[in-house]
């Protein structure tokens, strides 16, 4: 783990509230990535900056333990047009701590990062926190995802 700053960013994709409680999230979070690839959200998207994926979890109730939104979307050069189905948000980046996720995507490589995640103590800030899914990702049996958590300074 090291530190990153992260500019300011906006984001347009799809959405959902979710908890880590019983389990949720994986069921939530999964038929959301069914949803992002079954009605191509990637292509749909506009003013797309790159073809990066990015999940969001933000709008944090509290912490970890309590519900947030994932969004999975792509960072964009304007909110000005969200498609209908849609949201767009704007974050204000600041200091991270960066994970690097390496293995097999499908069999819980990034669920066990989290793991290993809510175990450190960090200073979070629970304003958003998210995955990228770039070009080493493209292989989901062999990704590596990288994740950053906001922090403190």
């Amino acid at each position: 783990m090291r530190t990153q700053k992260i500019a300011p960013f906006q984001v347009i994709g799809i959405s959902v509230r979710t908890t880590n409680e019983n389990n949720q999230t994986a069921s939530d979070i999964g038929s959301l990535w069914g949803r992002f690839m079954t009605e191509n959200i990637l292509q749909k998207i506009p003013n797309k900056i790159s073809g990066e994926i990015l999940s969001i979890y933000t709008n944090y109730e509290s912490d970890h333990t309590k519900p947030y939104d994932t969004i999975l979307g792509c960072k964009v050069s304007s909110l000005d047009v969200i498609p209908d189905g849609m949201v767009g948000q704007s974050f204000e980046g600041g200091t991270f701590a960066k994970f690097v996720s390496k293995g097999d995507v499908t069999k819980g490589a990034i669920y066990a990062t989290w793991v290993e995640i809510w175990n450190t103590h960090l200073d979070r800030c629970y304003t958003a926190d998210f995955e990228i899914y770039g070009e080493k990702a493209k292989d989901p049996s062999n990704a590596e995802v990288d994740i950053f958590v906001a922090i403190r300074e």
